[in-house]
C-alpha cells in the first residue's frame, strides 16, 4: 500500500496523528517543535514510499518549517492514524540537499 499524501495531510489538519517515542526524542534533541511537523506536513511531499515495510507502509516527506527543511517519516497505526515514526533536519553527511540522499560511502569533505 502506497501512502496517499492528500489523505495524510487531511488526517494531520484534524490532529489524527500521533508521535512516536523515538519521533518524540529527535524532536526533542533538533529542537522541533509539533507546529514544525505539522507546518512540514500541510507544505510537504513524499521523497520515498515504503509499501513494504514490515511494520506496515510508511514514507517519508520533505516539508519546510520557517524555511527550515524537515524530514518527518509516517505511517499509518492499526486504527488508521498517522504515526510520526522519526523527524529531523536533513544533514550534509547523509544528504546532497533536502532531497538528494547521499550515495551509500560517499561523505560529505
Amino acid at each position: 500500500m502506497f501512502i496517499d499524501i492528500e489523505a495524510l495531510k487531511e488526517k494531520f489538519r484534524r490532529g489524527d496523528y500521533e508521535i512516536s517515542l523515538h519521533a518524540e526524542k529527535e524532536r526533542y534533541e533538533e529542537d522541533i517543535s509539533l507546529d514544525d511537523i505539522e507546518a512540514a506536513i500541510a507544505n510537504g511531499e513524499i521523497l520515498e514510499d515504503y509499501p513494504g515495510d514490515p511494520r506496515g507502509a510508511s514514507c517519508l516527506m520533505l516539508g519546510y518549517a520557517d524555511r527550515q527543511p524537515l524530514h518527518v517519516v509516517c505511517g499509518y497505526t492499526s486504527t488508521q492514524s498517522i504515526r510520526v515514526i522519526t523527524v529531523y533536519v536533513p544533514k550534509p553527511l547523509k544528504w546532497v540537499d533536502a532531497r538528494t540522499r547521499r550515495p551509500q560511502g560517499e561523505h560529505h569533505a
